[in-house]
């Protein structure tokens, strides 16, 4: 008869070390998975608020609504540079990744309003419709934040609601008001909640 096996000194340990290693990345998956998306930038909204508070102004003295929308198309890629960098910086400074789980669900549920309020933009541009333009863009932007803030801190989505409400307004308001609007909307509300987002959730 053959002795029996006995298992080395170093099987032991090796076994539980793996076993630890496929614990811990099980439960930072778990982690990840049921996290909210807290990256979103306070101070970098903050900005984006300041840089739509000077673009309404410039924008409400344009002599043509062609020279009104370039004043506000380029407001909206100065905001989303500002917005990316704040973004990246963050993510950067937490030890984290941008791309995380919730980070993904976040800008996959963002991006599709934004992209319908682009198209929007040239439709109603081609019809001269002008004066729909603001209300439009609030209400996709605020839609945007909603959608994607369902994977953030409760404070996103409650600021895509609010400027969903300015977006409202603006369609029924005269005109003239739409500068007005979107100063409130993506400035005014963008500051105000920017810095409860910078205070509560790290910047």
């Amino acid at each position: 008869m053959s002795a029996p096996q006995l298992d080395r000194p170093g099987d032991a340990p090796a076994a539980l070390d793996a076993r630890a290693r496929e614990n811990l990345s099980f439960i930072r998956a778990t982690m990840e998975r049921a996290a909210s998306f807290t990256g979103v930038p306070g101070w970098g909204g903050v900005a984006m608020g300041l840089t739509a508070l000077a673009a309404a102004r410039v924008a409400h003295g344009q002599a043509t609504p062609r020279a009104w929308v370039t004043v506000w198309l380029a407001e909206g890629l100065v905001a989303f540079l500002i917005g990316a960098w704040a973004l990246g910086r963050k993510a950067r400074r937490d030890h984290g990744r941008v791309l995380t789980r919730s980070g993904r669900q976040f800008v996959l549920s963002f991006a599709p309003p934004i992209f319908v309020g682009a198209v929007l933009t040239v439709v109603l541009a081609a019809a001269e419709q002008w004066h729909l333009l603001p209300g439009v863009w609030l209400l996709l932007y605020g839609t945007g934040i909603v959608t994607g803030g369902a994977f953030s801190v409760r404070v996103v989505p409650l600021m895509g609601f609010t400027m969903m409400l300015i977006g409202l307004i603006a369609l029924f308001v005269p005109a003239a008001w739409g500068d007005a609007c979107m100063a409130v909307g993506f400035g005014a509300v963008q500051v105000g909640f920017g810095l409860v987002i910078a205070r509560r959730h790290g910047g």
